[in-house]
């Protein structure tokens, strides 16, 4: 794990965070926690956009595309940390595997205060080696930010106002996760978890606001729009990655839904073509 200021990032952007810009992106295999002490910052994750400013945190989970924006016009912090850095407890406890949370946290009274003062002190404990045995110092650590993240993953909406998405859509969206690369219909999901492909679209709608092939179409576009975003791998191996029979198939399907091409997304996204 690693804590730094956003001033100390932007010395260090040209070598550590980019192949030229910082801006491009990036796909991560570590969890980044970003917080703000003045400024704004636009942040892109999984390609939606989000403001942060003081207060705010976010959350960027391995695997997720990352870009960011100007970094001139923001002060802050940076927590760079890899999941086994953690104890197995505080990665379940914190969800840590769930690929589904919402990247931006704004906590307020209390929470806010808490988060500023874990925060605080995993800094001061990080910059702190040699005051104490380095076996101490990364056990201090690894407390401290279990304790950080323990308190940013349970920033949410009491739990009387949350909606319960329920158990066929929690299923359902664990397995298209797992398999939406060889598995596209839903009768195929429905027979393996036990449902009717009916039930699953009443559950995907009810939680997600889509039927449940727009739920498995949206899961394989977002893996493709990450590998185009990131990978310089061709057209035709990442149609092959995701199961599609043909690189035009591949494209027909990326342009109903996006209006471009898979080459022309790319382009976009890099900043190389208008």
């Amino acid at each position: 794990m690693e804590v730094l200021s956003l001033a100390v990032l932007r010395e260090r952007a040209p070598v550590r965070l980019g192949k030229g810009r910082i801006t491009l992106p990036q796909r991560p295999d570590f969890h980044h926690l970003i917080t703000l002490s003045e400024g704004r910052l636009r942040h892109t994750v999984d390609f939606t956009g989000y403001t942060l400013e003081p207060g705010a945190w976010l959350w960027v989970r391995p695997g997720q595309v990352q870009q960011w924006g100007d970094l001139e016009k923001a002060e802050g912090t940076l927590i760079l940390f890899e999941r086994d850095f953690l104890d197995p407890a505080t990665v379940a406890a914190a969800g840590l595997d769930e690929r589904h949370a919402p990247p931006l946290l704004t906590p307020v009274g209390e929470d806010r205060s808490a988060l500023e003062i874990a925060s605080a002190h995993l800094e001061h404990e990080f910059h702190a080696l040699g005051r104490v045995p380095l076996e101490a110092h990364v056990l201090i650590l690894r407390q401290l930010l279990g304790a950080l993240v323990l308190r940013a993953a349970h920033i949410q909406a009491p739990a009387s106002l949350a909606p319960d998405p329920g158990e066929p859509y929690v299923r359902f969206r664990a397995a298209v996760d797992r398999d939406f690369a060889s598995v596209r219909r839903v009768e195929d999901y429905a027979h393996a978890l036990g449902y009717s492909a009916r039930t699953l679209s009443r559950a995907t709608l009810a939680a997600d606001g889509v039927t449940a092939k727009e739920f498995i179409d949206r899961r394989v576009l977002l893996e493709a729009k990450r590998l185009l975003a990131h990978s310089d791998q061709s057209a035709a191996r990442i149609a092959a990655q995701l199961g599609f029979s043909s690189a035009t198939n591949f494209s027909k399907f990326f342009h109903r839904h996006t209006g471009k091409s898979p080459l022309g997304f790319r382009g976009t996204i890099r900043g190389t073509q208008s």
